[in-house]
């Protein structure tokens, strides 16, 4: 018999479809099936796949008696009950190294759209502007990046940035053993010595506004800031101000505050470049995602070490 399975988060068809074969799934994507899952079948729930945004709380853990593997399909996890799950006992699991690939492509071409103006570009060009009256644009190449989380997503845009022969330096709780890159042992400091700053922390409450006013004066009126990580991590209020006073010359976000609602604060500015979290998302990292759940989850209920324990 299949063991039973919570899904929390959506998946496309051919996702589920590999999830199906491995398991009985429950189906709850959104707050009132969760709730409705939870109260139907609780009781025989074995494993839950959630996201680091959706997460797991410890009241619905507690709801699951039987739960003992429990997956983040990215490398996020924030919002899971990650203590209380370990208390239970219940193997935690993430997809780490899954997407790394797609979301350090994707803060490179934030990065290059916003430093460019190419969202305004092509609106100038579909309106019959010519490039004589429109601003020119720095270059990418050659200049300062300085990376705030150089973990295997900062890593790959660290690689990104050596190829546009770019100066790297980068902001960890403590220095990388081996890294060839400036280690600077503050945020502000980095931005400091930066022209353009990409933000790849982790979230959670210890890196909440992280990335600040202070952090944004350091950076300058030439400096742009793109955010691949979380939200939460950067102060939306302190960067529309930043925005509008030339602070900062631009910043680039694919993650925010208050998703999946737009941030409103920042709508109307005219230097921003805005996505709807999809950094992480491509076929090839989605079909990764989920092998990696699927390995995990068959090594577990083999009694083998997962593959990538939280």
């Amino acid at each position: 018999m299949k063991p039973s399975l919570l899904v929390l988060i959506h998946l496309n068809d051919a996702s589920r479809a590999k999830i199906e074969a491995a398991f009985e799934v429950v189906y709850a994507p959104d707050a009132a099936e969760r709730a409705a899952a939870l109260d139907a079948h609780g009781k025989t729930i074995r494993a839950v796949l959630t996201n680091g945004t959706t997460g797991l709380a410890a009241a619905d853990i507690d709801r699951m008696p039987q739960l003992e593997l429990l997956s983040a399909l990215g490398a996020g996890y924030e919002n899971l009950a990650v203590d209380h799950a370990r208390s239970r006992g219940i193997v935690l699991v993430n997809g780490a190294g899954t997407n790394d690939h797609c979301v350090a492509d994707h803060a490179f071409a934030l990065l290059l759209a916003v430093v460019r103006d190419v969202p305004q570009l092509d609106q100038a060009t579909r309106a019959g502007v010519w490039r004589d009256t429109l601003p020119m644009r720095p270059n990418v190449s050659g200049k300062r990046l300085g990376i705030v989380g150089l973990g295997n997503i900062g890593e790959k845009v660290a690689r990104r940035g050596a190829g546009f022969e770019m100066e790297i330096g980068y902001h960890n709780r403590k220095p990388r053993e081996g890294s060839p890159h400036q280690y600077f042992d503050s945020v502000k400091g980095l931005a400091w010595w930066s022209d353009f700053l990409i933000v790849a922390t982790p979230g959670g409450a210890g890196t909440r506004h992280l990335i600040d006013e202070a952090v944004f004066e350091a950076l300058g009126p030439h400096g742009f800031v793109v955010n691949v990580s979380r939200g939460s991590v950067l102060d939306t209020a302190a960067l529309a101000h930043a925005l509008t006073a030339g602070t900062i010359a631009g910043a680039a976000l694919d993650v925010y505050e208050g998703e999946p609602n737009p941030p409103g604060a920042l709508l109307a500015l005219r230097n921003v470049v805005l996505t709807p979290h999809v950094g992480g998302r491509s076929p090839e990292a989605i079909t990764a995602s989920v092998d990696n759940f699927l390995s995990n989850a068959r090594r577990h209920f083999a009694g083998e070490p997962v593959l990538t324990p939280i």
